[in-house]
């Protein structure tokens, strides 16, 4: 079996639920005979989102290519990124470090072929929603990524930022996020939705969610314990 690694950190809520659910997901898969090795790699989150914020992008992909060094330095084979928005720098790590990352857009984007969906939402942070590292790989397989108008796009924003990164889960949030879905599903006529971001998991599932959820951190796991099999 292939020892994972994880760039995590960014933020500590959704490694937590990656460090869990891998242990979880391989135990099952293996019926019972194993469990992950996992090495973590947790950066500095302040450090992390300053560098977004200031556009400083190539300092980012130095920085999370040195956490990517460390990993393989220490055995790990199959390497990735907890945070869908550090996905904005892949190919530089990539390139950087000459490691095959496995990336979330590419694991949510075979689901959806998967599933069938032509037409999907995408929520997550500014950047991940008006960027194009997280829509690439569907519009490429023909599928149409909508994103909230732009006061919805900053509504959830702030939300993750302020709450959901915290582990702040609200009952109040639950309802205008659905309310954001439910207007883009009645203008666009979406099928399901991306949890765009790997804290989203912790508001929104299948079971209170409008709609289907593409879960990003689900998806992601399963592809790890695929390839560390």
């Amino acid at each position: 079996m292939k020892k994972i690694g994880l760039v995590g950190g960014t933020g500590p809520e959704s490694t937590l639920m990656y460090y869990k659910e891998l242990n979880v997901g391989m135990d099952e898969a293996t019926g019972g005979k194993n469990m992950p090795e996992i090495a973590i790699e947790s950066v500095n989150f302040r450090k992390a989102w300053e560098l977004v914020s200031a556009e400083k992008y190539k300092e980012l992909a130095d920085y999370l290519s040195k956490k990517v060094h460390n990993l393989v330095a220490c055995g790990a084979e199959v390497i990735s990124l907890t945070a869908v928005t550090m996905h904005m720098v892949f190919d530089e790590i990539e390139n950087n470090t000459g490691v095959s990352l496995v990336s979330i857009p590419r694991a949510v984007c075979k689901e959806a072929m998967e599933k069938g969906y032509k037409k999907v939402g995408l929520l997550g942070t500014i950047l991940t929603m008006e960027q194009d590292f997280m829509k690439k790989d569907m519009l490429q397989a023909g599928i149409e990524v909508i994103v909230p108008d732009k006061d919805d796009r900053e509504l959830i924003a702030k939300k993750i930022y302020e709450e959901l990164e915290l582990g702040i889960v609200k009952k109040s949030t639950l309802q205008e996020f659905n309310k954001i879905i439910e207007a883009m599903q009645r203008a666009h006529g979406i099928e399901a939705v991306v949890l765009g971001c790997t804290e989203l998991p912790l508001l929104l599932n299948d079971e209170n969610c409008i709609l289907p959820c593409l879960d990003s951190v689900e998806i992601h796991i399963k592809r790890l314990i695929e390839l560390a099999q």
